[in-house]
């Protein structure tokens, strides 16, 4: 009989781990642009950061996933929390003593990319032997709602800290670090390290991922649509809308009104996935998802009210995550346990690289066409991809679990995003799935 996961002792460290890390690396996505522009008084320097933070995710994931692949994966992850340990410690005394030069903080930045690249595709791995194959939906959704709750305070926090001194929201990431370090030393889930002869980083190992991810129709069919096409026109929509009820810039009540109603709505999503087993409903859910995101365009294209953009952009962030959750419970479960580090760094990879296009894409509607055609065309947009998702065939067969997987079953230890993020969801697809650009990333974040 499967344990619930409540009783699973692995899971409950790794979850804890995450807590810890993403509540320090939310107080101090605030606090490194508030720390640039307070040291230079540059808006340019202080976007630099998370310019650096993004590249450097997105040079860096695939290679992650080889590394994971690899490396005994525990091992890895404690080698990455020491890593992330030291360089916030040190930007948290340069801060404490008053100097904290531009090149420290981007090289603190970039820094934590790498290893959130690394970090992110070794710990899924690890949770793929910790949990078993159908309480995946279930851990998923605990990991994404407690990185969206994290996502709801950490900021609040690590400005209130900021306020105190600057360095005191790098200080508490680094205990936060420190406590995710202890989590993960206690966890006796070990993973096999892959031991084949090669290339680290050949051209066939960084590719394995995609490879994979090309090979079966309806994962490629739904990261190409619903992770590339979605996440792109949803981050033009949510831009659109931030913009449009800001009234130029003049008032961010309206604007931040939407952005709140974004992340309730990921929150709930995370929230109300378990009771609804999206991994069993993945399809059905990524179709309602994204007709919901039509509907919502063209509401808001009619009905220029930041109440009811809002509610619409919940509405669809709620489907939205409960979606992504599903379709990265199935993607671990399909997945080899020794290709999960490259594959899930391959499915982050083609999910996030479009991400920082959206915005600009609604800033160029915005400006050309004025907000009610903008909001429409960027619906032409979510409407093909509904449409493909609807009826492309590819989207109707579901993989099954490889045959010789065994370790999906593991021995005791029992018990979806990012992922993914899993923000935007926790999973590798899905409307405002991010990389946690700014620190490590981990298992709903």
């Amino acid at each position: 009989m499967t344990m619930p996961l409540r009783g699973n002792r692995d899971f409950r460290l790794l979850w804890l781990s995450g807590l810890f890390a993403v509540l320090g690396g939310q107080m101090t996505a605030l606090a490194l642009p508030l720390l640039v522009l307070k040291e230079t008084g540059s808006a340019v320097q202080a976007g630099a950061v998370g310019t650096v933070s993004v590249g450097a995710v997105l040079i860096t994931m695939l290679p992650g996933g080889v590394m994971a692949d690899r490396v005994e994966r525990r091992r890895l992850m404690r080698l990455c929390d020491v890593g992330s340990l030291t360089v916030v410690t040190a930007l948290a005394a340069a801060v404490w003593f008053g100097h904290a030069p531009m090149p420290l903080v981007l090289l603190v930045a970039a820094a934590g990319a790498v290893i959130s690249s690394v970090y992110a595709p070794a710990v899924f791995g690890l949770m793929r032997a910790v949990v078993p194959a159908d309480q995946m939906g279930t851990a998923t959704a605990r990991l994404q709602a407690r990185s969206q709750t994290a996502r709801l305070v950490g900021p609040l926090v690590g400005g209130a800290l900021f306020g105190v001194h600057p360095a005191l929201p790098f200080a508490a990431e680094a205990l936060g670090l420190l406590l995710s370090t202890v989590c993960v030393a206690l966890v006796r889930t070990r993973s096999k390290a892959r031991a084949k002869a090669g290339a680290v980083f050949s051209r066939r190992e960084l590719l394995a991922g995609l490879t994979f991810l090309w090979g079966l129709p309806y994962l490629r069919t739904v990261l190409l649509v619903f992770g590339l096409g979605m996440n792109f026109a949803f981050g033009a929509l949510t831009f659109t809308a931030l913009t449009a009820f800001s009234d130029g810039g003049t008032s961010g009540v309206g604007g931040g009104f939407v952005i709140t109603c974004v992340s309730a709505g990921a929150l709930c999503g995370a929230l109300l996935a378990p009771r609804i087993r999206p991994d069993r409903h993945s399809r059905l859910l990524i179709v309602a998802t994204c007709w919901t995101c039509v509907a919502a365009a063209g509401v808001m294209a009619w009905v220029g009210r930041p109440l009811v953009a809002g509610l619409m952009c919940a509405l669809c962030m709620c489907l939205s995550t409960v979606a992504s959750i599903g379709f990265l419970s199935k993607l671990l479960v399909v997945t080899p346990e020794e290709k999960v580090g490259r594959v899930q760094s391959a499915a982050g990879f083609l999910s996030s690289m479009v991400q920082p296009f959206g915005p600009l894409a609604g800033g160029a509607l915005l400006t050309a066409f004025g907000a009610r055609w903008a909001f429409a065309l960027t619906g032409c947009v979510l409407a093909l991809s509904a449409l493909v998702v609807t009826f492309a065939p590819s989207t109707r067969a579901e993989p099954s679990p490889p045959r010789e997987a065994g370790s999906a079953d593991p021995p005791e230890p029992a018990t979806g995003p990012s992922p993914a993020d899993g923000d935007g969801p926790a999973a590798a697809t899905g409307p405002d799935h991010t990389p946690a650009a700014a620190r490590r990333a981990v298992p709903g974040d």
